[in-house]
């Protein structure tokens, strides 16, 4: 299973909040070679922005991460896919997860919630193959494994991505999200990561707690993070180096790096994301 989305999505992919991407942007995406983006932010169970994407490309795959399962009931996100699935037929991939506790009044249980809900789907439509879980800790990338085609962690270090393959096993996709700024500078990077950092990552009882399993402190986790902990998080540099960076999740048993790109408000990211294609090597896409 992890071999056939391996080669369909490539090694490398953009993870972008679903209100910063356009159709625009998914075009240039595919053309400079990334071979999925990613939409963060709880987008919609409608899901109406993956058809948008989607018809503005030819071979970019599409994926969720996350819909949230507090937020929107397995039917409509069932009846999303099948839509989906009829119009661009194997292009999208259906992340789930069960998001923050300090968001969801009524958040509960969410290990066995989010069992049932992945079995809703499945009963309702949705390939198994086809989904993908936001996992941290042992027990939901146990979840991954069994139910599912595989994970997709979110701020995680190069260190999460080979315990994660350890529960996963080999025959699981397992695309980790991965931080990037393009800055020589190690000081206005780290700032810059950092700031993205705390706000709001280092406030949610998930990521730090899985943060604290990975053996960083409570002083790693105190104000903006540790150097340590940004470093972590965070490839910055060159594109030559932080393609390096990147490469070490690769090492430790990922398919696929979700790579969001930290810009200064309001900045164009594409210069960044065209850097990197080449820094990573990627081979251009279908032109327009």
């Amino acid at each position: 299973m992890a071999s056939k989305l391996r080669d369909q999505l490539g090694q490398f992919g953009v993870w972008r909040g679903a209100p910063q991407v356009t159709p625009e942007l998914a075009g240039d995406l595919e053309r400079l070679g990334y071979g999925a983006i990613w939409l963060g932010g709880s987008p919609a169970g409608d899901l109406h922005i993956v058809d948008q994407l989607l018809g503005a490309t030819s071979t970019l795959t599409v994926g969720t991460s996350i819909v949230n399962m507090w937020k929107d009931d397995a039917a409509t996100v069932a009846s999303s896919y099948a839509r989906i699935e009829a119009a661009f037929g194997g292009r999208f991939i259906l992340g789930v997860g069960a998001g923050h506790r300090e968001a969801t009044p009524h958040y509960a249980s969410p290990h066995d919630t989010l069992a049932r809900y992945v079995d809703q789907l499945i009963a309702s439509g949705v390939p198994s193959e086809r989904i993908v879980l936001a996992a941290l800790g042992p027990r939901v990338l146990h979840l991954a494994a069994d139910r599912a085609a595989g994970a997709i962690p979110y701020l995680v270090p190069a260190e999460h991505t080979r315990l994660a393959r350890e529960i996963l096993g080999p025959d699981k996709l397992l695309a980790p999200e991965h931080k990037v700024v393009l800055d020589a500078d190690p000081a206005t990077a780290r700032a810059l990561g950092g700031k993205r950092v705390r706000t709001p990552y280092l406030g949610l009882r998930n990521y730090t707690s899985n943060l604290r399993r990975l053996g960083f402190t409570d002083a790693d986790l105190a104000g903006d993070g540790s150097d340590r902990l940004i470093d972590a998080l965070v490839a910055h540099g060159s594109p030559d180096l932080v393609a390096a960076q990147l490469g070490a999740h690769l090492n430790a048993g990922a398919d696929h790096v979700c790579i969001q790109l930290l810009t200064a408000a309001g900045a164009d990211p594409l210069a960044g994301y065209t850097e990197l294609a080449r820094a990573l090597g990627l081979q251009p896409g279908p032109k327009a």
